[in-house]
């Protein structure tokens, strides 16, 4: 290479005297050129992009002084030019992940606290036979509020799930999603001696709230009236969304990812779909995952009554939730929790676990529109749906079963129905159906409670019926819609959706493994 700038460095030098780079000339190009096809082995790009450079920075003193002779500066430039063109010329490599093989995430376990029931098989077999969790409200006195009926759940011990010392400060919504996420634990087969021969560091809980622990947070501002050291000293933790995931992971000992995430109604589906996509990931090979709520308290009626979001058939509290019905005036608010077991397919294997069904993949989206109302032309919801079979690698055709949000309210019903007739089109095999037409809506539980209906739905091949759809929506077909009652249907996929206010979407997909 040295021989090679006897000839390239006496050039440089004349070219750097000529002055020809301080006007960029395109002759003073040609030369370069001519320089580069004189001396083998060096690359003359880099000197001619350091000229470039120092054009562009005003940096012409260099060359200023070249072009009055003074040969240190000469020298100097031109040696500063020859080690960049010393430089082998570098070759930019994109960084790119691995291209990972996509694991398998598969359902091997179920928990729900329910107004029909506290185990996966009761809760069905009452949806199935069309019996309704709604009734007045016992637990506190609402004779002054305009709605006086909910899914509240009448009898729930927390014996043998909960410590009794945790159980008398802690918030509803905790009591229900710990037990709930025991409870799954137990169904799946994951019991204290097989969990010991878990790798910790690769399970985790995602189980979310909607609402936190509003009586915990209420209790403490009437104890403040009184006094600071009337509060329950564990009233802010007990208060945030993340701590029941948290005291669930503590005693378990799990130590695998573990946080909440709160999207107002979609929750439970947000929460099933991120712990999924940390099994897809590699990150995780067990996640306990859902949603949890205890709303019904006065100030959780209060609030929702005064958007006039509820529905006020206190006669007759079985028929006040009726999703599609052009009679229905708001949804009913309940409480409970849903949670899943989702295991990565060979973890789930090699223990011998029960798979009930294989989870797919799903999509969140924003409406971007408004609060409480969802996007008049149901565009959050089609793209939403769009990306979830886009994720999952299905075709629309066989989607044959949709679990949908529909809580009673007079657009969110529609705006969901037309999304769904737009995504799928006029498809016979195509069965519809809400929950909440039995259950209430659990609020950041309902997610939860509806993807076990879908995954029992795969396991049994009957659809639970639409209660209370006497005067179906003009516009609506009662073809697609599940009468008043349970169908026959082998599930080849089924499809959940979850949409909360803020506008926040997602849609989860199931199968058959």
């Amino acid at each position: 290479k040295m021989q090679s700038f006897n000839i390239f460095l006496p050039a440089l030098i004349k070219l750097c005297r000529s002055g020809m780079w301080h006007g960029m000339s395109n002759e003073a190009l040609d030369e370069v050129s001519e320089m580069r096809a004189s001396v083998e082995n060096v690359t003359c790009l880099p000197v001619v992009r350091y000229m470039f450079w120092l054009k562009q920075t005003r940096r012409v003193s260099p060359l200023k002084n070249c072009r009055q002779g003074s040969k240190r500066n000469v020298l100097q430039f031109a040696g500063m030019a020859v080690s960049v063109a010393l430089q082998p010329e570098r070759v930019i490599v994109e960084k790119k992940r691995p291209d990972v093989k996509q694991r398998r995430v598969v359902v091997t376990g179920m928990g729900v606290v329910t107004p029909l029931g506290h185990d996966p098989d009761v809760f069905y077999n009452n949806l199935l036979d069309g019996h309704s969790g709604i009734s007045e409200i016992e637990t506190f006195d609402c004779s002054k509020f305009p709605t006086r009926i909910a899914g509240e759940i009448k009898s729930f011990s927390t014996e043998g799930w909960v410590v009794p010392k945790l159980s008398k400060r802690m918030d509803k919504f905790m009591l229900y999603l710990i037990t709930a996420g025991k409870k799954a634990l137990e169904n799946g087969g994951l019991t204290e001696e097989v969990r010991n021969d878990l790798d910790k560091t690769r399970c985790g809980v995602l189980i979310g709230s909607a609402m936190g622990g509003m009586k915990v947070f209420n209790d403490a501002i009437e104890a403040l009236r009184v006094s600071y050291r009337k509060m329950n000293p564990f009233c802010v933790p007990f208060a945030t969304t993340n701590m029941g995931s948290a005291i669930l992971a503590m005693d378990l000992g799990w130590m695998g990812p573990n946080y909440s995430i709160s999207t107002a109604c979609a929750t439970s589906n947000f929460c099933i779909l991120n712990a999924a996509n940390h099994i897809r990931r590699g990150e995780a090979d067990v996640m306990l995952c859902g949603g949890s709520d205890a709303p019904l308290i006065p100030i959780g009626l209060g609030g929702f009554v005064a958007c006039r979001a509820l529905s006020q058939r206190n006669s007759d509290p079985t028929k006040a939730s009726r999703p599609w019905d052009m009679d229905r005036d708001g949804f009913v608010m309940g409480e409970g929790a849903g949670v899943l077991v989702l295991e990565e397919l060979e973890h789930a294997k090699q223990r011998g676990a029960t798979i009930y069904a294989e989870f797919l993949g799903g999509s969140f989206t924003c409406d971007a529109y408004h609060m409480t109302e969802p996007h008049p032309e149901g565009t959050g919801i089609t793209l939403c749906i769009e990306k979830a079979l886009a994720d999952s690698g299905v075709a629309r055709e066989e989607i044959n079963y949709v679990n949908a949000h529909a809580t009673s309210t007079q657009s969110g019903d529609l705006k969901e129905y037309e999304a769904i007739v737009r995504c799928f089109g006029q498809n016979p095999q195509l069965r519809v159906n809400s929950t909440k037409s039995m259950t209430g809506h659990l609020i950041g539980a309902a997610g939860g409670i509806e993807a076990v209906a879908c995954i029992q739905a795969i396991r049994t091949g009957w659809v639970h019926p639409n209660l209370n759809l006497e005067n179906p929506e003009k516009v609506v077909d009662v073809g697609v819609l599940v009468g008043a009652e349970k169908e026959r249907c082998e599930v080849k996929v089924a499809l959940s959706n979850s949409f909360g206010f803020g506008g926040h979407n997602s849609s989860i997909l199931f199968a058959p493994f």
